[in-house]
Protein backbone atom coordinates (compact mmCIF):
# COMPACT_ATOMS: atom_id res chain seq x y z
CA UNK A 1 0.00 0.00 0.00
CA UNK A 2 2.89 2.69 0.67
CA UNK A 3 4.12 1.88 -2.77
CA UNK A 4 2.08 4.16 -4.76
CA UNK A 5 2.67 7.23 -1.74
CA UNK A 6 6.39 7.05 -2.40
CA UNK A 7 5.54 8.61 -6.07
CA UNK A 8 3.38 11.00 -5.68
CA UNK A 9 2.61 13.47 -2.44
CA UNK A 10 -0.93 13.37 -1.19
CA UNK A 11 -0.47 16.37 1.26
CA UNK A 12 0.96 19.46 0.32
CA UNK A 13 2.08 22.60 2.54
CA UNK A 14 3.69 25.47 2.08
CA UNK A 15 7.17 26.22 4.71
CA UNK A 16 9.29 29.22 6.15
CA UNK A 17 12.53 28.25 7.99
CA UNK A 18 14.01 30.73 10.25
CA UNK A 19 17.82 29.55 11.16
CA UNK A 20 18.05 31.98 14.70
CA UNK A 21 22.02 32.37 14.63
CA UNK A 22 23.57 33.52 18.51
CA UNK A 23 26.33 34.50 19.46
CA UNK A 24 29.82 33.12 18.77
CA UNK A 25 27.94 31.53 15.72
CA UNK A 26 26.36 29.18 17.58
CA UNK A 27 23.00 27.94 15.28
CA UNK A 28 20.12 28.55 18.50
CA UNK A 29 17.23 27.13 16.72
CA UNK A 30 15.29 26.19 13.49
CA UNK A 31 11.89 28.30 13.85
CA UNK A 32 9.48 25.66 11.11
CA UNK A 33 5.99 27.24 10.44
CA UNK A 34 3.74 24.81 7.44
CA UNK A 35 0.51 26.12 6.02
CA UNK A 36 -1.23 23.25 4.99
CA UNK A 37 -3.48 22.97 1.92
CA UNK A 38 -7.22 23.34 1.70
CA UNK A 39 -8.13 19.43 1.00
CA UNK A 40 -5.90 17.96 4.06
CA UNK A 41 -6.84 21.02 5.82
CA UNK A 42 -10.85 20.30 5.48
CA UNK A 43 -10.10 16.79 6.43
CA UNK A 44 -8.52 18.01 9.84
CA UNK A 45 -11.24 19.78 10.32
CA UNK A 46 -14.00 16.90 10.17
CA UNK A 47 -11.81 14.48 12.14
CA UNK A 48 -10.88 16.88 15.10
CA UNK A 49 -14.01 19.07 15.36
CA UNK A 50 -15.17 17.03 18.05
CA UNK A 51 -18.85 18.90 18.80
CA UNK A 52 -19.21 20.06 15.37
CA UNK A 53 -19.31 23.74 15.13
CA UNK A 54 -17.34 24.07 11.67
CA UNK A 55 -13.93 24.99 13.98
CA UNK A 56 -11.38 24.17 15.87
CA UNK A 57 -11.35 25.61 18.91
CA UNK A 58 -8.29 25.95 21.67
CA UNK A 59 -8.59 22.27 22.70
CA UNK A 60 -9.22 20.87 19.44
CA UNK A 61 -6.01 22.59 17.99
CA UNK A 62 -3.82 21.31 21.37
CA UNK A 63 -5.14 17.57 19.96
CA UNK A 64 -4.16 18.14 16.72
CA UNK A 65 -0.58 19.40 17.25
CA UNK A 66 -0.17 16.38 19.65
CA UNK A 67 -1.03 13.94 17.16
CA UNK A 68 1.16 15.73 14.69
CA UNK A 69 4.23 15.46 17.01
CA UNK A 70 3.70 12.30 17.90
CA UNK A 71 3.68 10.91 13.69
CA UNK A 72 6.65 13.13 12.87
CA UNK A 73 8.95 12.08 16.13
CA UNK A 74 9.78 8.77 13.97
CA UNK A 75 10.65 11.14 11.10
CA UNK A 76 13.08 13.95 12.84
CA UNK A 77 10.35 16.34 12.18
CA UNK A 78 11.11 15.95 8.66
CA UNK A 79 14.04 18.22 9.08
CA UNK A 80 17.95 16.93 8.11
CA UNK A 81 20.95 19.09 9.29
CA UNK A 82 24.51 18.78 7.86
CA UNK A 83 27.79 20.13 8.78
CA UNK A 84 30.51 19.24 6.64
CA UNK A 85 28.68 16.29 5.45
CA UNK A 86 27.87 15.21 8.61
CA UNK A 87 24.55 14.68 10.06
CA UNK A 88 23.62 16.99 13.24
CA UNK A 89 21.39 16.01 16.31
CA UNK A 90 18.66 17.48 16.48
CA UNK A 91 16.73 17.59 20.02
CA UNK A 92 12.89 17.14 19.31
CA UNK A 93 10.49 20.29 19.78
CA UNK A 94 8.91 20.20 23.13
CA UNK A 95 5.67 21.13 21.78
CA UNK A 96 3.97 21.88 18.40
CA UNK A 97 1.72 24.20 17.86
CA UNK A 98 -1.96 24.61 15.79
CA UNK A 99 -3.41 27.08 13.98
CA UNK A 100 -6.30 27.20 11.29
CA UNK A 101 -6.53 30.20 9.60
CA UNK A 102 -7.97 31.05 6.15
CA UNK A 103 -9.82 27.37 6.21
CA UNK A 104 -5.97 26.22 6.15
CA UNK A 105 -4.20 24.25 9.12
CA UNK A 106 -0.88 26.31 10.44
CA UNK A 107 1.87 23.96 12.22
CA UNK A 108 4.95 25.88 14.18
CA UNK A 109 7.81 24.16 16.03
CA UNK A 110 11.26 24.85 16.88
CA UNK A 111 13.96 22.48 17.60
CA UNK A 112 17.05 23.04 18.54
CA UNK A 113 21.03 21.02 17.64
CA UNK A 114 21.78 18.85 20.67
CA UNK A 115 25.09 20.42 20.91
CA UNK A 116 26.27 22.95 20.20
CA UNK A 117 26.57 23.61 16.69
CA UNK A 118 28.95 26.60 15.12
CA UNK A 119 28.32 27.97 11.48
CA UNK A 120 31.67 27.11 10.34
CA UNK A 121 32.44 25.63 6.96
CA UNK A 122 29.20 24.83 5.23
CA UNK A 123 26.38 23.59 7.28
CA UNK A 124 22.69 22.58 5.33
CA UNK A 125 19.57 22.69 6.36
CA UNK A 126 16.55 20.85 4.99
CA UNK A 127 13.14 19.99 4.82
CA UNK A 128 11.51 16.62 3.51
CA UNK A 129 9.35 14.28 4.21
CA UNK A 130 11.29 10.82 3.83
CA UNK A 131 8.12 9.12 2.28
CA UNK A 132 7.17 11.27 0.06
CA UNK A 133 3.56 11.45 1.73
CA UNK A 134 4.02 15.17 2.03
CA UNK A 135 5.56 17.81 0.03
CA UNK A 136 7.06 20.57 1.88
CA UNK A 137 7.62 23.64 -0.38
CA UNK A 138 9.35 26.83 0.10
CA UNK A 139 7.48 28.86 -2.69
CA UNK A 140 10.31 31.91 -2.15
CA UNK A 141 13.85 31.83 -1.62
CA UNK A 142 13.16 34.63 1.32
CA UNK A 143 11.27 31.99 3.31
CA UNK A 144 14.19 29.98 4.08
CA UNK A 145 16.07 32.57 6.12
CA UNK A 146 18.60 33.40 8.47
CA UNK A 147 18.51 35.48 11.91
CA UNK A 148 21.39 37.36 12.61
CA UNK A 149 24.06 36.12 10.06
CA UNK A 150 27.51 36.32 10.94
CA UNK A 151 30.08 38.50 9.17
CA UNK A 152 31.84 36.08 6.57
CA UNK A 153 28.91 33.82 6.05
CA UNK A 154 27.09 33.60 2.72
CA UNK A 155 23.28 31.88 2.33
CA UNK A 156 22.19 29.80 -0.83
CA UNK A 157 18.80 28.08 -1.43
CA UNK A 158 19.05 24.67 -3.31
CA UNK A 159 16.53 23.57 -5.57
CA UNK A 160 17.25 19.98 -6.47
CA UNK A 161 15.49 18.53 -9.85
CA UNK A 162 13.59 16.03 -9.32
CA UNK A 163 13.72 14.28 -12.83
CA UNK A 164 17.36 15.16 -12.83
CA UNK A 165 18.21 13.70 -9.04
CA UNK A 166 15.41 10.52 -10.01
CA UNK A 167 17.94 10.17 -13.56
CA UNK A 168 21.18 10.30 -11.34
CA UNK A 169 20.63 7.60 -8.54
CA UNK A 170 17.39 5.52 -10.30
CA UNK A 171 19.62 1.92 -9.44
CA UNK A 172 20.01 3.31 -5.57
CA UNK A 173 16.62 4.85 -5.38
CA UNK A 174 14.91 1.55 -6.86
CA UNK A 175 16.48 -0.66 -4.26
CA UNK A 176 15.88 1.45 -1.33
CA UNK A 177 12.10 1.72 -2.35
CA UNK A 178 12.15 -2.25 -2.53
CA UNK A 179 14.01 -2.95 0.50
CA UNK A 180 12.44 -0.11 2.89
CA UNK A 181 8.99 1.19 1.38
CA UNK A 182 8.31 2.75 4.60
CA UNK A 183 11.22 5.51 3.55
CA UNK A 184 14.40 6.12 3.37
CA UNK A 185 17.59 8.60 4.34
CA UNK A 186 18.07 8.71 0.24
CA UNK A 187 14.85 10.77 0.01
CA UNK A 188 16.68 13.94 0.76
CA UNK A 189 18.09 14.56 -2.49
CA UNK A 190 14.81 15.95 -3.21
CA UNK A 191 14.70 18.49 -0.45
CA UNK A 192 15.42 21.93 -0.81
CA UNK A 193 18.31 23.27 1.66
CA UNK A 194 19.33 26.58 2.75
CA UNK A 195 23.17 26.23 2.69
CA UNK A 196 25.30 28.59 4.80
CA UNK A 197 28.78 28.99 3.79
CA UNK A 198 31.49 30.39 6.61
CA UNK A 199 35.19 31.02 6.17
CA UNK A 200 37.44 30.52 9.22
CA UNK A 201 37.81 33.89 10.51
CA UNK A 202 33.82 35.20 11.19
Amino acid sequence: MAGPALAHPHVFAEARLDVAVGQNRQVQALRHVWRFDDLFSSTVLVEFDGNQDLKLDDAELKEVAGVVHESLAEFNYFQIVTANGREVAMQPPAELRADFTDNQLIILFETRPKDALELQGKVDFGVYDPTFYTAIDFTEDEYLAVENMPQGCSRAVIRPDPDEAIAQNQDTLTEAFFSDPGGNDLSRIFATKLEITCNGNG
